[in-house]
């Protein structure tokens, strides 16, 4: 005898109810909001090459982008200020920077030295310091176990475009 179908889908979708969703940066500015930067939200951001520190960059889209490296993390000095694509950057949400994918995209970034994995809003440019491959929220950095170290062996894979706006 088979169990009735329908408990068995209601148990599913109360399952997929109660997962936690994350919370990304998608904060737009807003004058309304107290200490964000007034002015249009954020855009989409790929191709335009750029120079810091005498490297140049060219954003584009890699569907294939998967690569190993170092992440570190930012968080105060640029809390709730814009971001390269005009968001504004909270520390306390699932965001990252990256030199050369799109804006905004999704990533996974998987912490190789404790397996943890996550996937953050990449709405930023850099890091553009020693080599690392991403930059963390501070709460991303939490989440992957290396916000006390600092930085951490990572892999850090493209998973599609991020969508504009709250959500």
């Amino acid at each position: 005898m088979r169990p009735p179908a329908l408990p068995l889908l209601a148990a599913i979708l109360l399952a997929a109810c109660a997962t936690p969703q994350p919370r990304y940066s998608a904060r737009t500015p807003d004058a309304g909001h107290a200490g964000m930067p007034s002015g249009a939200g954020g855009t989409y951001k790929v191709g335009k090459p750029y120079q810091v520190g005498g490297i140049w960059y060219v954003p584009r889209e890699d569907k294939n982008y998967d690569v190993r490296g170092v992440a570190s993390w930012y968080g105060d000095q640029f809390h709730m200020k814009r971001t390269a694509n005009g968001e504004v950057f909270d520390k306390n949400a699932l965001s990252a920077a990256h030199p050369t994918l799109p804006l905004p995209s999704i990533v996974e970034v998987t912490n190789l030295e404790n397996g943890r994995s996550l996937r953050v809003r990449v709405n930023d440019r850099g890091p553009f310091v020693g080599g690392r491959v991403i930059d963390m929220s501070h709460a991303a950095a939490r989440e992957l176990g290396f916000d006390r170290q600092g930085l951490a062996k990572v892999r850090v894979r493209y998973v599609g475009p991020a969508p504009l706006g709250d959500y």
